[in-house]
């Protein structure tokens, strides 16, 4: 029996069905059936030991999710390489002719984030220190795609052909298609994922993600697509059908921006702004914005684009972790300043940080910065006071209907399925008709469109989310508060009591690979068979499946079925949403709370208190009530480990490391904080690939000393690590947190 057969049949004695799919695309790629499969580097992987990655790695086409396709590179289908760019460039060129049969000039743009693979995690350390994959970077696979739609005649856009460093946001890509008058265009991107990952989204010629049933077609040509037709980079360029983007469109881009904001405020250079772009693009649209507008912009010497993600802690860009901005807030307090901005590698995403009187820093969350945003544009008298129409997801905050209720003369948006692709097929609507559900209007009417991941569009002709004109309100804001001697935190908490103490909390259960694939499913489909009559502590009056076809239609592709895989459960206490990420490995829910009377009368510090303490309590009774339903539990300890871990990872800190941690306490072996630390960080390296693990844990072992001290446990090592986990960085006043 041959190698391959071997693997074979351990594939389908381990794996059933899907290990037979397996062997089967194994088998093609081997052959060369494909283009770029590298099958001398294949064969290497033909050993039992690595049955688990082969499986991984072959049992599925990587899903073309929410408007293309992310995940992890490396060798196979379900990995993102030039194989998976070339059939999914290939399949778009193809469609694009389907589409416009009559246009001879077809042209789309393409984009590039600075991501470049090293593989940190050591998955393919079995291949040794070179092989084709190592130094394969977002700007690499971006030439590819401008070689393959050159070699089908399609011109493609390309930032400074012949610069290898260059990149271009989302947002700009966006603005792009539409100026230059492409039919589309390609994003090589995995926006805030983990360094060893990448992906490339599709855009329509409007600038959007496509939606289905539009979509479908698009899916079922790629899924044909192997006969890849090229042109090289050099020839192409020379032949035209290579071009730069055009630097006059930049600054055109820019300016969309400086003329919505009409000056509403005159930046004041005594209190400047951090800006991280997280080692992305940021600083070609945030930080050109920013200045442009005249504000003082700071930004750490490190920040700059990386596409490893070096100076971010745990290497995971991602302005929705709080610990994504620490290097930048160390400097902020170096430097005197009270704010740190920040966007995600392809600039779509914004983060903000604030910090307090007491030196602390102060994260907020997606609907905090949904909230705040919506106040200001509408309600706000410093702000430009406008009324027009606001488009939420699903899973943002219902404070922004408080927001519109009381401002008056608007509308709002607030049903959709999540990303700002369905924002965007409600201003495509909105272009051709100008009515969505009997409200009539127009998309120059946008007041505002925004999702709990951070993300907000402010004009309809960009038609994906921006991180520069939410920086650049931002930024106001927190200057014009400055002055009032008050903080961004001020700001917030004043919404809270003044349109009542809504709480919004969101969580994720990472759960990587085909068995966490499968572990997901599984558990939505127990939630469908069994519907829960508690969830978080509350009593379930209804559930809302989106895939029930009685009450939201038929699906109209397959395409239509992910995206309505949403479960919204209607309690006594607010409402519950549960769906599987489109992007990512992980199961996502949405915890949005109503007031709680007992909170009405509590104001300042003490209302927000009370509203996060509710709303931590309910997400992790919710995180448990979801994990029974894979007969697995966290401890409250390990509920507090960063959701950017999988599940996996989070079981064995709790049945292995704290168990072994607690003996080596009892027994004497970690005499010393020195010891305890080095030793945490070799059994939980696997927790953070490529990055220090000690940062996630601080907050849990902070809760496990104290409950160990409570239980009579002592130790000079003991008493060392919960001193550890109380240190903060040093922090130093400044002027706008003066404030009391």
């Amino acid at each position: 029996m041959t190698t391959l057969a071997r693997i074979g049949e351990r594939l389908r004695q381990d794996y059933g069905e899907p290990g037979q799919h397996a062997h089967e695309r194994l088998r093609s790629w081997l052959a060369g059936e494909v283009p770029y499969a590298y099958p001398e580097v294949l064969a290497r992987h033909l050993d039992a030991d690595r049955l688990a990655l082969v499986f991984d790695a072959f049992w599925q086409a990587l899903p073309f999710g929410t408007g293309g396709r992310r995940g992890r590179v490396g060798y196979g289908p379900n990995r993102m390489n030039s194989t998976t760019v070339a059939m999914t460039v290939q399949g778009h060129c193809q469609y694009l002719t389907a589409v416009f049969p009559n246009r001879t000039d077809l042209a789309v743009v393409v984009a590039n984030d600075v991501r470049v693979f090293h593989d940190l995690a050591g998955m393919y350390g079995f291949l040794g220190d070179s092989h084709p994959l190592l130094g394969v970077s977002s700007r690499s696979l971006g030439k590819l795609a401008c070689e393959i739609y050159a070699g089908n005649g399609i011109v493609a856009y390309f930032a400074e052909p012949e610069n290898d460093t260059a990149v271009l946001t989302t947002p700009e890509l966006s603005y792009l298609i539409g100026q230059l008058g492409a039919v589309g265009g390609i994003n090589l991107s995995a926006s805030h994922n983990p360094p060893d990952d990448n992906g490339i989204k599709v855009y329509d010629q409007y600038g959007s993600q496509p939606v289905a049933p539009n979509d479908q077609r698009l899916v079922d040509i790629m899924a044909q697509a192997t006969d890849i037709r090229s042109l090289p980079f050099a020839q192409a360029l020379s032949r035209d059908l290579i071009r730069p983007i055009p630097r006059q469109l930049h600054e055109e881009y820019i300016q969309t921006y400086v003329r919505l904001y009409n000056r509403i405020h005159t930046p004041l250079p005594d209190w400047p702004i951090v800006f991280a772009p997280l080692n992305g693009c940021g600083l070609t649209t945030v930080g050109a914005l920013l200045e442009q507008v005249g504000f003082t912009v700071q930004t750490p010497p490190d920040q700059g684009p990386d596409g490893t993600f070096a100076a971010i802690p745990f290497r995971v860009p991602n302005p929705e972790v709080p610990q994504a901005t620490e290097p930048a807030k160390a400097f902020a307090d170096a430097h005197g300043i009270g704010v740190v901005l920040s966007s995600d590698p392809d600039a779509d995403r914004v983060g903000l940080e604030a910090k307090l009187p007491d030196g602390s820093w102060y994260h907020f969350d997606g609907n905090q910065l949904a909230a705040m945003l919506c106040y200001f544009l509408m309600l706000d008298p410093r702000g430009p006071q406008r009324r027009g129409l606001i488009i939420e997801t699903l899973v943002t905050t219902r404070l922004l209907g408080k927001i519109v209720a009381q401002a008056g003369d608007s509308w709002i948006v607030d049903d959709l399925l999540v990303g700002f692709k369905y924002v965007a097929a409600v201003l495509k609507a909105l272009d051709r008709t100008g009515i969505y559900h009997d409200v009539r209007c127009g998309p120059e009417q946008l007041v505002l469109a925004v999702e709990e991941s951070h993300g907000g569009m402010l004009v309809p002709h960009i038609k994906d989310k921006d991180a520069a004109p939410v920086c650049l309100y931002f930024a106001t804001l927190y200057q014009q508060l400055c002055q009032e001697r008050k903080t961004l935190l001020d700001y917030y908490i004043h919404i809270l009591e003044e349109l009542g103490g809504y709480a919004d909390v969101n969580r994720s259960i990472m759960m990587s690979g085909a068995e966490g694939v499968l572990r997901r499913d599984r558990l939505m489909r127990s939630l469908r068979e069994t519907p829960p009559r508690q969830l978080g502590g509350f009593t379930v009056t209804d559930m809302i499946d989106y895939r029930d076809e009685t009450r939201f239609g038929p699906f109209v592709s397959e395409t239509d079925q992910f995206p309505r895989n949403v479960l919204q459960i209607v309690t006594d206490g607010g409402v519950i949403i549960i769906r599987p990420s489109g992007t990512e490995p992980k199961l996502k829910f949405y915890c949005q709370l109503l007031p709680h009377e007992t909170e009405t009368v509590l104001r300042g510090r003490a209302l927000l208190e009370a509203v996060q303490t509710r709303a931590a309590a309910v997400a992790g009774q919710v995180y448990n009530d979801l994990l029974a339903r894979l007969d697995c539990r966290l401890s409250e300890v390990s509920l507090l480990l960063s959701d950017i871990i999988d599940l996996a990872h989070k079981r064995a800190f709790d049945t292995g490391t704290l168990p072994r941690l607690r003996q080596a306490f009892l027994s004497g072996s970690l005499p010393s904080l020195d010891d305890t630390l080095a030793w945490l960080r070799e059994k939980t390296a696997d927790m953070t690939p490529g990055a220090d693990p000690l940062p996630a844990l601080r907050a849990p072992l902070s809760v496990l000393c104290e409950q160990w001290r409570t239980e009579g446990l002592s130790s000079p090592a003991l008493e060392a690590l919960r001193r550890w986990t109380q240190q903060t960085q040093p922090t130093q006043r400044t002027r706008p947190c003066d404030a009391e």
